[in-house]
C-alpha cells in the first residue's frame, strides 16, 4: 500500500484490514498519529486517559499481527480501549465518548464486531478469552482468544482462577500482561527483547518440544528434573516462574513501546504451536503526553482539558461531594474511636479513603481489586472487636455478594458498608450504575440498610453506623455533589428503622428513600398547586422499615407513592409486602412504586438518565394523578 506523503496514515486506516496493508516501517508513524488523535479526542470529551496512551503501540501491533475480529481481542476493564476504538471503524465518533447517544467509555458488544466481550469491571478478560478459545477449539473454528490485562487487575483472584483452568486451550489462548505500574519485571532492554524473541521463535519451540519428547522417555525423576530445569532456567533469565507454574509459556518482558521488538514477538506467538502463552509487556501510563507522564496517577481519568496546557475544565463550584462528606465524617469518628478502621478495594481516591490513610495509615487497608477478600477481611476484623468500614462502590460490591451473605450476614458481624456511587452514575453507564444494592442487601436477615437523602443525613448515617454493633449495617450515597444543606457540627444518632416527616399533608404521601427526596419535595409543590395536600417522608431505612410511620400514612392518605433510585425489589417491594401482610390495601388505598426501569440504562448526563427513568418531579406528579384517576380495582376490572 502506498500512501500519499501529505495524507496522514491514520486517515487511510478505517479498520484493521487497512492497518494490515501497511509496511512494518510505517507503524511508528501510525502509532504517533493515533496517540495525537486520542489526546485531541479526550481533551474534548474527558474520560480515561493515561492507560490508553500507554497501549498505543500495543494496540497497533495486536491489530497488525492478529486477524481481528476473528481473533477475539478482549481489553480487561476497557479503560485503555480508546485507541482500539479509533482503529476499528469508530474514529468518526470518538469525540462522542461517554456522551448520551455516543460511544461507550468501555468495550461493548453491541457497538462493534471488534468488541467481542463487554468489559468495565476488572479481571474478567482471561476467563472470557478462555471461553472464546475453547469454543473455537471444540467447533474447529479459526481464531484465538487474546486477553490484555493490566498488572493491577492481576491482584484479583479471578485472573488466577482463569489461568489455572487454561491448559486445555492450547495455543488458542494468549494473555498479554500489560505491566505499567507494579514494576514486577526485571529491567527491560536489548537483552530481554532478544531473549523474548528467541524463546518465542519457532526454532526454539521446536527444539524445546523435541527435548520434551526425549525427556518423557526418561525415568520419571529425570523427566521431572528436566521439566523443572527448563522452566526455572527461563524463569531466572526472564522472570515468569509463577505463570509457568500455572501452565503458561512465558515470554518477556518486552518494551511495549518498541514496535521493532513487539511485532516480531507477536508474530512468533501467533505462529507457535505451544500454548497457552503469556506475553509480558512493559508500558508507561500516559506515554507520549508529558503532562500525563509527570502526573502521579498518569492522569488516569480526566475532565475535558486544554491539550496545550493540560488544564482541565473545572466543574462548577457548589456543595461538597458526597464522597468527601463521607471521608470527613469517617475521619471525625475515627479520631474518637481507635477501633474504627477503613478498607477499600483499589479505590482509595474514589471512595475518599486516601484522606483516612494519610491520617490513620495503620488503620487503613487497600486490598487491591479483591472485593470478596475485602468483605471477609472486614468480617474478621469485626469478629475480633474492631469497627471496620468497608467502602466499595455499589456496582463493585455486587462481586462480593456471597461474602456479604455467608461471612457477614449469617454470622451477624458488625461490618459497616459505605456504598458509594449508589444510583445512576452518568458517563460510566450501566456497568457502573449502583442500581441493585438495596434489592440485594435488604433481602438479607440481620442487615440494616440506610440511604442518605442529602449530605447532612450522610453525616448522621456515618455516626450511626460507627455506633451500631448489633450486626451489619449499610448506607448508600450517590456520585457527585450534595444538595447544599448545612453540615451538622454534631452528628445525630439515628434510631434504627425510623424515618422522618419532612412535610405534612392529608391526601397524597410520597415515601422517599435516598436523594430523590429533593425531587419529591418539588413534586409536592406542584401537587399543592393543583389543590392536592401532600406529605413527604424521608424513610431513611429500607430495612428495617418504619412500619409505624408507613401504617399511619396509609390509613390517613388516599395515595401512597414510593420513590427510590434503585431496581425493582427494593423499597417499593418491601412497602407493598408490608401493606399486603397487614391488609392495608383492602380499603381501596392506591399504592404506586417508582423505581429504576427494568433495563440497563446507557451512559448520559445523570439528569437525563433520571428523566429517562421517570424519577423526576414531573413524573412523580403524573404518577399521583394517574393513581387518583384509576384505582387498582378499576384497572383489574378493565383488564377483565
Amino acid at each position: 500500500m502506498t500512501a500519499d506523503p501529505a495524507t496522514p496514515l491514520l486517515d487511510t486506516v478505517n479498520t484493521p484490514d487497512d492497518l494490515r496493508k501497511l509496511k512494518p516501517t510505517q507503524l511508528r508513524q501510525l502509532a504517533d498519529e493515533l496517540r495525537t488523535e486520542m489526546i485531541s479526542a479526550v481533551g474534548q470529551t474527558g474520560g480515561h486517559f493515561g492507560s490508553g496512551l500507554g497501549v498505543v503501540e500495543l494496540t497497533v501491533a495486536l491489530h497488525y499481527v492478529f486477524n481481528t475480529p476473528d481473533d477475539r481481542l478482549i481489553w480487561d476493564v476497557g479503560h485503555q480501549a480508546y485507541p482500539h476504538k479509533i482503529l476499528t471503524g469508530r474514529r468518526d465518533r470518538i469525540r462522542t465518548l461517554r456522551q448520551g447517544g455516543g460511544l461507550s467509555g468501555f468495550t461493548k458488544r453491541s457497538e462493534s464486531e471488534y468488541d467481542p466481550f463487554g468489559t468495565a469491571h476488572s479481571s474478567t478478560s482471561i476467563s472470557a478469552a478462555l471461553g472464546f478459545a475453547i469454543a473455537n477449539k471444540l467447533t474447529g473454528a479459526p481464531g484465538r482468544g487474546i486477553a490484555v490485562i493490566g498488572d493491577g487487575a492481576m491482584s484479583a483472584g479471578m485472573a488466577y482462577e482463569a489461568m489455572n483452568n487454561a491448559r486445555d486451550a492450547g495455543n488458542r489462548l494468549i494473555v498479554i500482561l500489560n505491566d505499567n505500574d507494579m514494576s514486577i519485571a526485571p529491567p527491560v532492554g536489548g537483552l530481554s527483547a532478544y531473549l523474548a524473541r528467541l524463546v518465542s521463535s519457532g526454532q526454539f519451540l521446536g527444539l524445546r518440544e523435541l527435548a520434551r519428547k526425549f525427556a518423557r522417555k526418561l525415568p520419571r525423576p529425570l523427566h521431572n528434573a528436566a521439566r523443572k530445569t527448563d522452566e526455572f532456567a527461563r524463569g531466572m533469565a526472564m522472570g515468569g516462574t509463577l505463570f509457568e507454574e500455572l501452565g503458561f509459556y512465558y515470554v518477556g518482558p518486552i518494551d511495549g513501546h518498541d514496535l521493532d521488538a513487539l511485532v516480531p514477538v507477536l508474530e512468533n506467538v501467533r505462529d507457535a504451536a505451544a500454548g497457552p502463552i503469556l506475553i509480558h509487556v512493559v508500558t508507561q501510563k500516559g506515554k507520549g503526553y508529558a503532562l500525563a507522564e509527570a502526573a502521579a496517577d498518569k492522569l488516569h481519568a480526566v475532565q475535558k482539558f486544554d491539550v496545550i496546557t493540560g488544564e482541565q475544565v473545572k466543574s462548577a463550584g457548589g456543595p461538597p461531594s458526597y464522597t468527601n462528606v463521607f471521608a470527613k465524617a469517617l475521619l471525625a469518628e475515627a479520631e474518637k474511636d481507635s477501633r474504627i478502621c477503613a478498607i477499600t478495594a483499589a479505590m482509595p481516591g474514589g471512595t475518599g479513603l486516601d484522606k483516612f490513610a494519610q491520617t490513620f495509615p495503620d488503620r487503613s487497608f487497600d486490598v487491591g481489586i479483591a472485593e470478596q477478600h475485602a468483605v471477609t477481611f472486614a468480617a474478621g476484623l469485626a469478629a475480633q472487636g474492631m469497627r471496620p468500614f468497608c467502602a466499595i462502590y455499589s456496582t463493585f460490591l455486587q462481586r462480593a455478594f456471597d461474602q456479604v451473605v455467608h461471612d457477614v450476614a449469617i454470622q451477624n458481624l458488625p461490618v459497616r458498608f459505605a456504598i458509594d456511587r449508589a444510583g445512576l452514575v452518568g458517563a460510566d453507564g450501566a456497568t457502573h450504575a449502583g442500581s441493585f444494592d438495596v434489592t440485594y442487601l435488604a433481602t438479607l436477615p440481620n442487615l440494616v440498610v440506610m440511604a442518605a437523602a442529602d449530605e447532612a443525613e450522610l453525616v448522621h448515617m456515618v455516626h450511626t453506623a460507627a455506633e451500631y454493633d448489633a450486626g451489619p449495617i449499610a448506607f448508600r450515597y450517590p456520585r457527585g455533589n450534595g444538595v447544599g444543606v448545612d453540615l451538622p457540627e454534631t452528628p445525630q444518632l439515628l434510631e434504627i428503622g425510623k424515618g422522618r416527616l419532612v412535610r405534612e399533608g392529608t391526601k397524597v404521601a410520597l415515601l422517599s428513600l435516598g436523594t430523590r427526596l429533593a425531587e419529591a419535595l418539588k413534586a409536592a409543590d406542584l401537587l399543592e398547586a393543583k389543590g392536592l395536600s401532600t406529605t413527604v417522608a424521608d424513610l431513611r431505612f429500607a430495612k428495617p422499615l418504619d412500619t409505624d410511620l408507613i401504617r399511619k400514612l396509609m390509613i390517613s392518605h388516599e395515595v401512597i407513592v414510593t420513590v427510590e433510585e434503585g431496581s425493582i425489589g427494593g423499597l417499593g417491594a418491601h412497602v407493598l409486602t408490608m401493606a399486603s401482610d397487614e391488609g392495608l390495601t383492602d380499603s381501596g388505598l392506591k399504592i404506586r412504586t417508582m423505581r429504576l426501569p427494568d433495563v440497563f440504562q446507557d451512559h448520559d448526563k445523570p439528569e437525563n438518565q433520571y428523566d429517562e427513568a421517570g424519577l423526576n418531579a414531573p413524573q412523580i406528579v403524573d404518577t399521583v394523578l394517574k393513581a387518583l384517576r384509576h384505582n387498582s380495582t378499576g384497572v383489574a376490572e378493565a383488564r377483565a
